[in-house]
């Protein structure tokens, strides 16, 4: 767990300085070019700043160990800045493409090309090594803020890519229009990544359930011991890099106390092993019982 908290603030860290330095390269080459399109990619590195702060904070607020107010852990905190990051993205899209339109009405142009095209090139490097550390970083931990950032940057080669069609059109194509039009496709591409960077964030503050593949699979790992007659009422949920899960087991109901928590520790035991970082939580029942709702409806039989 610890080396997993920081390998995520090193990605953090990683990632507010590569935003610091195409900070200050795309703002002289907004000041030099008048370029529309350059200024989104401005905006869009100048809020990446700012929501990778925000990265920083909940990578770091999620690896509290739980306390008394916090009894399942703070990893939530990562989906509150994920979903702080997805605000200040569509902010972002909102404003660049009013800027577009009235650029795009007055019929402006661009000037010094050449210096914006060599910008974009130095972004996409610095962009391109960013995330290989992050995709790195991913494999190891999943982290649900690291990979929102992880979005906002693979978006940012794009993002580049668009800036340099429309200097050459508009500078060396001779085609009015083009740069701000180009900045509008990036102000949409932008409400799209918002849009769906929200959607894991919002399955995790909503306490979703785990795709069914991998609830399949936890409950494959389930020891077929003999005490054991049926599993019934799985539930499951994430927050930040931790996974939790319940269930009723059915058991013999002329087991004592000891023999039952016995039985349920070598579920326990066998759950840890093949699904280390997940919290098990194991009520007994004794054979027959019928929970009622849902609970009733979602029976797994062994």
């Amino acid at each position: 767990m610890m080396q997993s908290n920081m390998l995520n603030r090193s990605a953090a860290m990683a990632s507010i300085t590569v935003a610091v330095f195409l900070v200050g390269l795309k703002s002289w080459a907004a000041w030099s070019t008048g370029s529309t399109a350059m200024l989104g990619s401005l905006a869009d590195t100048a809020l990446d700043l700012i929501a990778s702060i925000a990265t920083l904070l909940g990578v770091w607020v999620a690896a509290q160990p739980e306390d008394k107010g916090h009894r399942f852990g703070h990893g939530k905190a990562e989906a509150l800045a994920a979903m702080f990051q997805v605000v200040l993205i569509s902010i972002s899209a909102l404003s660049l493409g009013l800027t577009a339109v009235e650029q795009f009405l007055a019929g402006s142009r661009v000037e010094a090309a050449s210096e914006g095209i060599g910008v974009s090139v130095a972004a996409i490097a610095a962009t391109l090594v960013l995330l290989a550390w992050q995709r790195h970083v991913l494999r190891r931990t999943g982290s649900l803020a690291i990979a929102t950032d992880h979005v906002h940057y693979q978006s940012d080669l794009l993002l580049n890519l668009a800036v340099i069609a429309a200097l050459v059109l508009d500078q060396y194509g001779g085609i009015a229009g083009a740069d701000p039009v180009f900045g509008f496709l990036i102000a949409l591409w932008l409400g799209w990544g918002a849009w769906k960077a929200s959607q894991a964030a919002i399955d995790q503050l909503m306490d979703k359930e785990w795709p069914e593949d991998k609830r399949e699979s936890f409950l494959a790992a389930i020891p077929r011991l003999p005490e054991l007659r049926g599993v019934h009422d799985l539930r499951t949920r994430t927050a930040g890099d931790r996974d939790f899960a319940q269930f009723h087991v059915w058991l013999d109901g002329t087991l004592t106390i000891v023999e039952a928590h016995r039985v349920m520790d070598a579920i326990e035991t066998a759950l840890k092993s093949a699904f280390p970082d997940v919290e098990v939580l194991i009520h007994p029942d004794p054979v027959g019982h019928r929970d009622q709702g849902l609970a009733a409806a979602n029976v797994l039989p062994r």
